[in-house]
């Protein structure tokens, strides 16, 4: 089941993200973020008018998330979002990321947004292979803008037109 994020899945979100933060360059971050930390990042991006989804098994675990947040704060931009999706590490492989995306996707079309941006610290060939099969190009390849681990990490970006 695909839904809304609430605040009392900000525990379940921090969970799943914080092993990308310490394990891994997929994410920027360095440090773990806190559980009420995470519960206003998901109030901002909703509050801004924006969709912040959970996938729920059946047993009720939060499997992944995927949220839009805005490109950039310009007015003339107001039409162009960053998507971003996580899966909880025992839950990659099953189909959700394409699920939660597909459900993001179509919140984001209703909404009137126009564009779609996904930003991948490379290598990453999974998460390249969801946006591609979602339908984004890729349109930019930063090399070495992000330090992390004592390495260098080039960015893509991915845009699909909605």
């Amino acid at each position: 089941m695909i839904r809304d994020a609430c605040p009392a899945d900000a525990e379940a979100i921090a969970a799943i993200y914080n092993p990308y933060i310490a394990g891994s360059c997929i994410s920027f971050e360095e440090e773990p973020v806190p559980v009420d930390d995470m519960r206003a990042r998901i109030a901002a991006v909703q509050d801004g008018g924006l969709p912040w989804l959970v996938l729920e098994t059946a047993g009720g675990a939060v499997a992944g998330y995927a949220y839009a947040s805005k490109w950039r704060v310009r007015h003339a931009y107001r039409f162009s979002v960053e998507s971003t999706v996580y899966l909880a590490r025992d839950s990659t492989g099953k189909g959700y990321g394409t699920a939660l995306y597909t459900a993001l996707l179509q919140r984001l079309r209703e909404a009137g947004c126009h564009v779609a941006i996904g930003g991948i610290a490379l290598p990453n060939g999974a998460s390249v292979a969801l946006h591609e099969r979602m339908g984004y190009k890729k349109v930019a390849h930063f090399g070495e803008v992000g330090w992390k681990f004592g390495a260098w990490i080039d960015v893509g970006y991915w845009q699909l037109t909605l």
